[in-house]
């Protein structure tokens, strides 16, 4: 009997990386490979790494490490591949390393040391292709790389600038995905609101129709999944504030988008934003956040910030912390400035570095401006009956999301009882309490 070969996955870094190793393991399942559980039955392992800052190389570092220890045969892939021959030198055993987005040179490299399966069958793959995530949610990847160049990030050099996927092969993947049972769409990509300007908006096809490929087209497509009663959540993610988003702010209000907007705004000082190549200002933001929330009063805003930039003055960090009060943003991270090799914005390269201790002091600083705001806008929920999607269910009853919630960065709908329900089901919840975090509710 023929031994079918086996290939073991670790996959780390965002969910951009999460959706690489997707369609690796979609390959790697077409051709007929099986997907080990574990180190000791795979005949090799793939490491798909993350390589944006400091913590993230040394974690995927040491998962190489730990791959290479447990098993012996490791290809690696990923961000961290781009970032020159950092993993050859501190683990010179593996076999191969690629690059992001890089699936063709992953299955090249699996085929070169582990042959896969004679004449394998391609109903071995769902049509919606093996996934990572539960089955009720799925994130929708709409293109690669970016064109900014901000001086913090080194995004296009690991990932390349912007390419955009045809809005036909987007729209099939998401109408699979909807045909599965999946019933939350996430749309992601480095720049969400710059899809299709590589490619001048090109006219593709869905469905035998023309679909511009831009974002307002596209969103309007995939809310039409969703069907006539919207049983379909679909939300943006790395949404810049380019004039042609508001396109979609009335779609939400409609009720057919999912009222959620994530904007990285990363600071509100016009000469930060200016060292930073950040498009808009401070001020353009606010007038935008309050027309946004003119045309759909329940749209939720989350977006991060940097403090500590290189340069950054205690009236300048004052002035973002302005902008919060002002804003009152629904969920916001905050990062103290790190210093990335290969990024403009390193401290030899910019003057004025802020010191560590400071960076961090002020980081804490904005964090605790926004769990008061936060606790503020979700105590007005109390009372309000909400639609949750229920992501897990034990003896200690049910843990939900709302619309305003992504998975693992929003907070969460703890529902008391609820054994009656199950992961990806539709509820109905009545809010009895809230923190500056999470909604707590019973089922109605």
């Amino acid at each position: 009997m023929t031994t079918v070969p086996k290939v073991g996955f670790v996959s780390l870094g965002c969910p951009k990386a999460l959706v690489d190793s997707e369609r690796i393991l979609s390959r790697l399942r077409a051709e007929g490979y099986a997907i080990s559980p574990s180190y000791e039955a795979a005949d090799l392992v793939v490491v798909n790494t993350c390589g944006f800052i400091d913590s993230a190389i040394e974690e995927s570092l040491e998962a190489i490490g730990e791959a290479l220890a447990e098993n012996g045969r490791v290809i690696v892939t990923g961000c961290l591949g781009a970032k020159g021959d950092i993993v050859r030198k501190t683990h010179p055993k593996v076999l191969a390393v690629t690059g992001p987005h890089a699936a063709d040179e992953v299955m090249r490299a699996v085929h070169a040391h582990l042959p896969k399966p004679h004449d394998p069958y391609t109903d071995l793959v769902p049509p919606q292709g093996v996934r990572l995530t539960p089955a009720h949610y799925a994130y929708l990847k709409i293109s690669e790389g970016c064109n900014h160049r901000c001086t913090f990030c080194i995004i296009p050099s690991l990932r390349g600038d912007l390419v955009s996927r045809p809005i036909g092969e987007v729209m099939q993947e998401a109408e699979n995905l909807a045909k599965a049972g999946v019933k939350e769409i996430l749309v992601i990509s480095q720049d969400t609101s710059a899809y299709g300007v590589d490619i001048k908006y090109r006219t593709g096809f869905w469905q035998g129709r023309p679909l511009k490929t831009r974002t307002t087209e596209l969103a309007r497509a995939l809310c039409e999944l969703g069907g006539s009663a919207g049983d379909l959540w679909v939300r943006l993610h790395y949404v810049y504030p380019y004039p042609h988003v508001d396109e979609v702010i009335p779609l939400m209000a409609e009720g057919k988008l999912l009222p959620y907007l994530d904007v990285p705004f990363q600071h509100a000082s016009p000469r930060m934003l200016r060292l930073m190549k950040r498009p808009a200002s401070g001020a353009m933001n606010l007038e935008r956040i309050r027309a946004w929330r003119a045309i759909c009063p329940d749209i939720t805003i989350r977006s991060t910030f940097i403090a500590g930039f290189p340069g950054e003055t205690e009236a300048e960090f004052r002035q973002m912390l302005d902008f919060l009060e002002e804003a009152e943003l629904d969920r916001v991270g905050c990062f103290a400035y790190s210093p990335v090799e290969g990024a403009k914005a390193n401290a030899n390269a910019l003057p004025d570095p802020v010191p560590a201790e400071l960076r961090e002091e002020r980081r804490a600083r904005f964090m605790a401006v926004q769990e008061k705001i936060s606790r503020k806008r979700l105590k007005r929920k109390i009372g309000k009956t909400i639609k949750v999607l229920v992501d897990a269910v034990d003896n200690n009853g049910a843990l939900a999301r709302s619309g305003a919630d992504a998975p693992e960065i929003d907070g969460v709908v703890f529902i008391a009882g609820g054994q009656e329900i199950k992961p990806g089901d539709w509820a109905t919840v009545k809010i009895e309490r809230a923190d500056a975090h999470d909604l707590w509710g019973k089922l109605i």
